[in-house]
């Protein structure tokens, strides 16, 4: 890490841990990513200074622990103002990957440009993995990963229709079982039943 070959990603949520993260990376002379920074929007020109990019999650319905309280769905937009490279992640199980693409419309009801969105979604995450020559944008020469869509990439109304890696069809919507994850999420493939006192047992 200090000697730059391996980028930390730090889970944060509150501001006041932010700043330590960023405190702690001038004194040790690392850039980091920030994860989640649920209360970035407070110390949003303290993360741009820095130079952190941060990665954020948006959850329609938080709630769970006392670090997200504060959490904003505004955090994208002024991120994006303050010029803070921002990507979007999921949180499986709690935030399901399938529901990825939710997360960039909800930060562009929330005030954050629909091109800066869009490139959270795609090239801003693969910057922060050091990924960018290989991943990102649909380039020749760059691994064919991309997702086919029914419609707006920012609609809740859209869904993946198929997804591709490395060139290969690795999910395909018209497909009962692949469609069965999509739908139901993974607990839809398990082979077990709730009984009424709440515990798992086999069906």
């Amino acid at each position: 890490m200090l000697e730059g070959k391996r980028t930390v990603h730090f889970h944060t949520h509150r501001h006041d841990d932010i700043v330590t993260v960023l405190r702690l990376a001038r004194e040790f002379g690392f850039t980091p990513v920030l994860q989640h920074v649920s209360e970035g929007w407070k110390v949003a020109d303290e993360i741009a200074r820095s130079g952190a990019p941060c990665s954020i999650i948006m959850i329609d319905s938080p709630g769970g622990k006392l670090e997200t309280l504060d959490l904003s769905y505004t955090t994208g937009a002024v991120l994006e103002k303050a010029g803070v490279l921002t990507a979007f992640h999921t949180d499986d199980y709690i935030t399901d990957s399938r529901l990825f693409i939710r997360s960039a419309g909800i930060a562009v009801r929330a005030g954050m440009s629909r091109d800066k969105a869009l490139y959270a979604m795609t090239m801003a995450g693969a910057r922060m993995l050091g990924l960018d020559s290989r991943i990102g944008t649909l380039e020749g020469g760059k691994d064919a990963d991309f997702i086919v869509l029914s419609g707006d990439p920012l609609s809740v109304y859209t869904h993946v229709e198929q997804t591709w890696v490395e060139g290969r069809k690795v999910f395909d919507r018209s497909n009962a079982e692949d469609r069965k994850v999509a739908t139901g999420g993974y607990g839809a493939l398990r082979d077990e039943a709730m009984d009424l006192d709440g515990e798992e047992e086999g069906r």
